[in-house]
């Protein structure tokens, strides 16, 4: 898999800012990716030490638009815990 195929965005959320401070990182990440390719994709992406990796799958859930209900798509989230002392760039500047 591509990278851009694993790690699809940064997921900016108040409870994930919350979670910056003690090193881990929240990122959208593909359907197919495992713990391995994304640990690799971070390091590679950001040139820094990954200690860590918890993927949460969240399930489709049907929402109401108007008068139609909606069903989302399912997708994964990897919250990628990083060596003491690393950062990563992308979310100091937010």
């Amino acid at each position: 898999m591509q990278l851009h195929e694993i790690l699809k965005r940064p997921l900016i959320t108040e409870k994930n800012a919350a979670l910056q401070p003690t090193g881990k990182y929240v990122f959208e990440v593909g359907g197919r990716a495992n713990k391995m390719q994304i640990k690799n994709a971070v390091e590679e992406a950001f040139k820094v030490t990954v200690t860590g990796v918890n993927i949460i799958t969240i399930h489709s859930q049907e929402k109401r638009v108007g008068r139609r209900l909606v069903v989302t798509s399912p997708w994964k989230k990897a919250i990628v815990t990083l060596k003491e002392g690393d950062k990563l760039d992308l979310f100091e500047s937010l």
